[in-house]
């Protein structure tokens, strides 16, 4: 009974969980996480009072050991879930080529699925493939992830240890590994570029500073301007929440006198391209232009766009490189898992919308 009455007090002071784990109830408990494990295994190392506590907490909090976890220590499905907001931009095409190309050389199918910017087709793509089908993720999160800012099915993956790898589009809120490029440099240096050219009036295009990668370009942006005494003009920053809705370009151009574009992707620079060469201004002698992603667009576009190089392949097979070794690593769940981001560096690739 006295077990029994300890066992209510304890439940009346901390929340009911939707999922209890070893550390939460070596927590609790105050005991260590292997002490915890050796009682609910019967262990006669530990004492009888403790492996009771243990064993009663462990009941009262329906504890079930993590069978996804034992399953991937034991066995592979070899099949690798890839989760993209879409496959029409040139730089998801390449990164998925360079997670292909690396599974495939270690023996993993890869499965996409596609979540159109959505949130709710994210989640569905997750819970899907979530089911034994794969043993890990890779993907880049949605816009609508981000402007949510709920990232619950993500640690729900990883609570049940599925390895995960962010790239790209990513979230400090999820502890898991991670790649991105260095986008807030690569966007000084190019700001920087067109500074030292000559320019003064450099809007930025963006399409929402919700997206982490976006964000950072924006600071990168705003650091060149600032530290080259050309301050920022709020006016000159255009946000452009959806790709396709391009029609505020053409009002943007003509209120604002500017000599120079940085847009976070190649559509939106090529777009502002064709409107400028259709007011009969001269490119890159009136306005210089630098996209984001040197895709296809950017090679035959007239004149062909100064890029920033993203390394989709690379980023991709790093990626690749990542889960598998976390997916083939023997599952503990004593140990402390130590994540880590990988940094790519970008690449400014010069061509005719900008002056040499």
């Amino acid at each position: 009974m006295k077990q029994l009455h300890w066992i209510i007090n304890v439940f009346k002071k901390i929340q009911l969980r939707r999922k209890i784990t070893l550390k939460d109830i070596a927590r609790e408990l105050e005991v260590s996480i292997s002490t915890v494990s050796k009682a609910l295994k019967n262990s006669e190392e530990i004492g009888r009072d403790t492996k009771e506590k243990v064993q009663a907490f462990a009941k009262l909090y329906n504890y079930k050991p993590n069978n996804i976890a034992v399953s991937l220590k034991n066995k592979h499905t070899k099949n690798i879930g890839v989760v993209v907001p879409d496959i029409v931009h040139y730089f998801f095409t390449t990164v998925f080529r360079g997670i292909e190309k690396y599974a495939n050389s270690k023996g993993y199918n890869v499965i996409a699925c596609i979540s159109d910017g959505s949130f709710h087709k994210e989640v569905i793509s997750m819970e899907m493939l979530a089911n034994g089908s794969i043993d890990g993720f890779i993907m880049a999160l949605s816009s609508e992830t981000q402007l949510k800012g709920d990232y619950n099915h993500l640690k729900e993956v990883t609570n049940q240890g599925i390895p995960l790898v962010l790239f790209d589009s990513i979230t400090e809120e999820v502890q898991c590994d991670k790649v991105v490029i260095n986008d807030e440099q690569v966007a000084f240096q190019a700001v920087e570029k067109m500074i030292k050219s000559g320019k003064k009036r450099i809007a930025l295009f963006s399409s929402g500073s919700f997206y982490t990668v976006n964000k950072n370009r924006e600071n990168g942006y705003r650091k060149a301007l600032i530290n080259n005494g050309l301050g920022v003009d709020e006016n000159l920053i255009l946000e452009l929440p959806h790709d396709e809705n391009m029609d505020s370009i053409d009002s943007f151009l003509e209120a604002n006198k500017i000599d120079a574009i940085l847009a976070v992707n190649e559509i939106m620079a090529i777009h502002a391209m064709s409107i400028v060469r259709k007011m009969g201004l001269r490119i890159p002698e009136d306005i210089s232009f630098i996209g984001f992603t040197n895709g296809l667009l950017s090679q035959y576009a007239v004149p062909r766009l100064t890029s920033i190089a993203q390394h989709g392949d690379r980023m991709g097979e790093v990626a690749a490189e990542m889960l598998i070794d976390r997916v083939e690593t023997e599952y503990d769940e004593e140990q402390v898992e130590v994540f880590r981001t990988e940094v790519i560096d970008a690449a400014i690739i010069e061509r005719e919308s900008t002056i040499n």
